[in-house]
């Protein structure tokens, strides 16, 4: 090996050696950072998780109650969940809380209870529409359209149609009927139910295939 490589590597060395001091106090902390953040992440994912088994075992008070036909208690328990940080549990139990307030007859119990839900985006369309529905069932089909707003999903689509069937207006409902068809999958199974809907309204199903 020539003295001058000789040279060029005790060189590079003493960069090395220079750059380490300079930002050896920086990597450390790098490194620290990177070890705090993953004891931070475990010790936030064993929080999370005895949240939810938590959160799941109050859920399934709130069923039991519900099953006892307890429908105070299963309140309750959807507030002490709504209180908690899982959120899907709340929500999940007060769904169930509003069927049962529809099954025993308490139309305006379980609006209240479906309008305090405080969903996530992706789940807040399926609230709007049990909440449209309801109001359909109970007459108050205005509020109902309004709900919906201008949403053009086919669940939101055959509500709208409902409502102005319960209006009467047979020839515009059968317009979000046939709408509502061509949003949903050929395969659903609410089609068959979709299409008896359309041909009270005096429409005609056609079959998919033709319209491709």
């Amino acid at each position: 090996m020539a003295i001058d490589d000789l040279l060029d590597e005790h060189e590079q060395s003493e960069r090395v050696r220079g750059w380490l001091r300079k930002n050896g106090v920086s990597i450390l902390a790098g490194v620290a950072i990177a070890i705090g953040g993953i004891w931070g992440w475990k010790e936030w994912q064993t929080r999370h998780s005895n949240s939810l088994a938590g959160a799941n075992v109050q859920y399934q008070v709130v069923l039991k109650s519900l099953e006892d036909k307890d429908l105070e208690q299963a309140a309750k328990g959807v507030k002490e969940l709504e209180s908690g940080k899982a959120n899907i549990y709340a929500d999940l139990a007060a769904l169930q809380l509003a069927k049962a307030q529809v099954d025993a007859g308490k139309n305006d119990d379980a609006l209240a209870t479906l309008r305090a839900i405080k969903a996530d985006p992706e789940f807040k369309p399926v609230i709007e529409q049990r909440v449209a529905r309801l109001l359909v069932a109970t007459g108050k089909t205005d509020d109902a359209i309004k709900q919906l707003g201008t949403a053009t999903d086919s669940a939101s689509l055959e509500i709208h149609g409902d409502a102005l069937m319960a209006q009467g207006k047979r020839d515009a409902a059968r317009e979000q009927y046939e709408k509502a068809l061509k949003t949903l999958d050929v395969a659903a199974p609410q089609r068959r139910l979709l299409e008896t809907k359309l041909t009270d309204a005096g429409g005609t199903v056609t079959d998919p295939a033709e319209s491709v």
